[in-house]
């Protein structure tokens, strides 16, 4: 397997009320399998799938909804390695390689986290310099830099 193959291909989101931008505030959730870790949602590319496709349909498969509008899009694949602990249940994969979008909830969106496949528990929006406080420290890199990039941008 050559080293491009050992990363998930994955999309990411970072969610802004609809309130954007008069508010500044993000979406993270609770995992259910890790109580004290919060999270951007985010899932696996199908083979064949449209990075764009994958975002909407992640984005409905873990908060019940795909009514967002897309803000702006990190402008590479960024990677992270997955905890030993985590790897051993992702094999063959050695963790994620991502692409990160900026999105804003429409006006009628309805978040619902009782999906056919529930992965959160509960949810809130947070200001973005305080994201880093709750998520796992092995995505922290990842976080910061693209947050970052969408704050030197001036969108966050």
């Amino acid at each position: 397997m050559s080293r491009d193959n050992l990363y998930r291909p994955n999309v990411a989101m970072i969610i802004l009320s609809s309130e954007y931008p008069k508010k500044r505030d993000v979406f993270i959730a609770q995992r259910n399998d890790l109580t004290d870790i919060w999270q951007f949602p985010q899932g696996g590319i199908d083979e064949g799938e449209e990075v764009k496709e994958a975002l909407f349909r992640e984005m409905e498969e873990e908060i019940g909804t795909d009514k967002a509008e897309i803000i702006a899009e990190y402008p590479e694949w960024i990677s992270y390695d997955f905890p030993d602990k985590i790897a051993k249940k992702m094999k063959p994969y050695k963790g994620q390689t991502q692409r990160y979008f900026l999105l804003k909830l429409k006006d009628d969106a309805k978040i619902d986290l009782a999906t056919k496949h529930p992965e959160f528990i509960n949810y809130r929006f947070v200001n973005a310099d305080d994201v880093l406080n709750y998520t796992a420290h092995f995505k922290k890199p990842v976080y910061e830099t693209v947050l970052n990039y969408f704050k030197k941008e001036g969108i966050l």
